[in-house]
């Protein structure tokens, strides 16, 4: 095993815990069914309105950007010792 590999691995492990502890903390999604049409649920909310700025969009960025992160360290993993050898 290389360093290179060693190194990359603990960087998918490292966004791998990141991705789960950002996945838990983010609230669940209210249910759009009928069972709202009834209650009274509504889709314009302060929430709604300031999409970007709320805990839970910043959440759901950092938990994309760490995706894209943890694929594109997967590949490279992957791809990069095959070239080097």
């Amino acid at each position: 095993m290389g360093t290179l590999e060693i190194i990359g691995g603990v960087l998918i492990l490292i966004s791998c815990l990141l991705i789960i502890v950002l996945c838990l903390m983010q609230d669940q999604k209210q249910q759009q069914n009928m069972t709202s049409a009834l209650g009274g649920g509504s889709n314009d909310s302060f929430y709604g309105k300031n999409e970007g700025r709320t805990k839970e969009a910043i959440l759901n960025k950092l938990t994309r950007n760490l995706a894209i992160i943890f694929i594109v360290l997967t590949l490279a993993i992957n791809i990069v010792p095959n070239f080097i050898d």
